[in-house]
């Protein structure tokens, strides 16, 4: 077992998990009696200038001394870390953890002061819904298809790559969604996210051509309202998608801008006035980019009673909040860098119109300079989570492409290298922040974990710890059916509701199981985290919370037996291994077998 100072932002940790600004809050460090330390201070950073406190003895429980020092949130993001001092020197205690040398501040634990995101959030298990692919209401069958439609029977292959990709159109709709929430229920799900819903010329409608109505291919405005009602008579949440970097080509604001280059809308949109040209989204010319610079975009999109932001927030429809498209590149292009003003502005907004509504961004990459702004809640966690699962149980030999892309697709790698990329990320966001970031195995823009994994076994382990792991764990829908795809497009596959016998019955029972786990399991939607190993085919940690503890065993592989001291007994709450009993000499035995996934509840 791990004999590592340890500290996190959870409540065991910061019992004041919503500072105010100016408040002192304590904080506490958790110090084996075998770590040699003597001493303990904290050094904070407020208003720039480094300053340092001493702890003292709390307590001392079993074989660990708990040290409390006092932190002034002096700022709306205030930085800490613990300096140990004792027999082998001092070292720095940070987010990466204990670490021997002097380092920069950039990886301190933070105290945020700024408005906390929704309570509901830390509970939800969101379960992500690309319209046109999850089913069709018998209202489907009647509708005209557009002309950039090319229409698909419901188990019609998709064409992962090509200009016929886009236009594969399966008429899923909103009606049909609302239909099928009992699917939802059994899986143990309690938020619904829908990718765009607005008029569009792609089945993807990521080229909104309007923000003002549901696209009636969809069922229109009613089948929203129908969908929220039906939805809120559940007890759930529904979250809805919107681009703040682009619309479509399509978009009335955009035709008129190109119409006419003294129309109002003109800049809304970066043209080059010389050339007529305009800038787009990666160069996907149907894809205009916006242009925040504009006092106008932001009245429109946001500040506007009418506003498209508010709209849709408010009776009959009442969605919970947005998710960001590609809010990476809102508001970034060339010298312009209006990122973090618009994510305020959007924040603001949505909690003026809502106070309880959710805005998570989309970030592919490293997002950790975007968090902790008073601006998105969080992000969709594909380097922090994602990647270095996919890395940990990729299995076989065929390229698997990782989400944006990188030359060579998914590289495989041992537990250290996973548990190093994670903790690298999380060390740079604040525990808020990382909290409520979505953690999940895959989207309606990536590969579908089965194929990454190669089998159901492995994406049961994936599962496991995307329903114990920190973070609201996010399912794209089709996954607890065992679904296959190998990229983004690829993975948009319609359910197979007609053919149940197709669907894999534990893969879908394991998902159940895990949602069930992570909902009754306190620890899992609030507790900190402690690692106790990372070897090639392991991993180990703990959540840890007031209410209580719980122990998670990952294993890709079969290997030897693990035994850890200094933990107290432990029943199996998922998996099926036996309880755990300390021997002798203190230590408990963990199983040996793998692939696996395994949790104790700590007595």
């Amino acid at each position: 077992m791990s004999l590592s100072p340890h500290h996190d932002g959870s409540a065991l940790y910061v019992p004041e998990q919503e500072p105010a600004l100016g408040d002192v809050v304590d904080v506490f460090v958790r110090v084996p009696t075998t770590a040699g330390v003597r001493q303990v201070h904290a050094r904070t950073t407020g208003d720039g200038e480094p300053r340092f406190t001493e702890a003292v003895v709390d307590r001392v429980d079993g074989g660990d001394v708990w040290w409390r020092v006092a932190v002034e949130a002096r700022n709306p993001v205030s930085n800490y870390r613990f300096m140990l001092t004792g027999s082998r020197g001092y070292r720095w205690l940070n987010a990466t953890g204990v670490v021997p040398h002097d380092v920069p501040d950039n990886a301190d634990f933070k105290l945020v002061t700024h408005a906390p995101p929704p309570a509901w959030a830390r509970e939800a298990v969101i379960y992500q819904i690309f319209p046109d692919r999850f089913a069709r209401s018998a209202a489907a069958e009647g509708r005209e298809l557009p002309d950039w439609a090319i229409g698909c029977d419901w188990d019609t292959p998709v064409i992962g790559r090509g200009p016929e990709t886009p236009r594969q159109f399966y008429g899923g709709d909103l009606d049909g969604v609302t239909g099928r929430l009992d699917h939802l229920d059994r899986l143990g799900v309690n938020t619904v996210y829908l990718t765009p819903i607005f008029p569009a010329r792609s089945n993807h409608r990521y080229d909104a051509a309007s923000f003002d109505t549901v696209d009636p291919l969809l069922g229109g405005d009613a089948a929203l309202a129908r969908l929220a009602d039906a939805v809120r008579a559940r007890g759930w949440r529904l979250l809805g998608d919107i681009t703040s970097n682009h619309t479509g080509d399509a978009h009335e604001w955009f035709t008129r801008a190109a119409a006419d280059s003294s129309a109002p809308e003109r800049g809304l949109y970066y043209f080059d006035e010389v050339t007529g040209d305009y800038e787009s989204w990666n160069g996907v010319r149907s894809l205009p980019k916006l242009n925040w610079g504009s006092a106008e975009l932001r009245r429109r999109f946001a500040t506007a009673d009418d506003s498209l932001l508010r709209r849709w927030l408010r009776p009959p429809y009442g969605l919970d909040g947005w998710r960001v498209d590609v809010a990476n590149m809102t508001g970034r292009r060339g010298a312009d860098a209006y990122t973090h003003e618009v994510a305020a502005l959007l924040r603001e907004v949505v909690a003026q119109t809502r106070a309880d509504a959710l805005l998570m961004a989309e970030h592919g990459h490293d997002h950790t300079g975007d968090l902790d702004r008073d601006g998105w809640h969080g992000t969709m966690n594909y380097v922090g989570f994602t990647d270095p699962v996919w890395s940990w149980l990729r299995h076989g030999d065929e390229p698997v492409p990782n989400f944006l892309g990188t030359p060579g697709g998914v590289v495989r790698r041992h537990a250290d290298a996973v548990l190093a990329t994670m903790n690298a990320y999380r060390s740079l966001v604040s525990w808020r922040s990382y909290t409520h970031s979505w953690q999940l195995l895959g989207s309606h823009d990536s590969a579908r974990i089965r194929t990454v994994v190669g089998d159901a076994a492995r994406q049961e382990v994936a599962a496991g710890l995307l329903a114990t792991m920190p973070g609201t764990p996010m399912i794209f829908a089709g996954d607890e059916l065992g679904l296959t795809g190998s990229n983004g497009e690829g993975s948009r596959t319609p359910m197979p509701w007609h053919r149940p016998e197709s669907w894999d019955a534990s893969t879908f029972a394991a998902y159940r199981a895990l949602v069930a786990l992570r909902r009754a399991e306190p620890a899992l939607r609030h507790g900190g985290l402690r690692w106790l190993r990372a070897d090639a085919d392991t991993l180990v940690f703990l959540r840890e919370a007031p209410t209580g503890t719980v122990l998670v065993l990952a294993r890709r592989a079969a290997g030897e037996p693990l035994r850890l001291t200094g933990l107290r007994p432990a029943e199996n709450l998922y998996g099926g291994a036996p309880a755990l009993r300390p021997d002798g000499d203190g230590a408990v035995s963990l199983p040996a077998d793998g692939p696996t996934f395994q949790a104790w509840r700590l007595t």
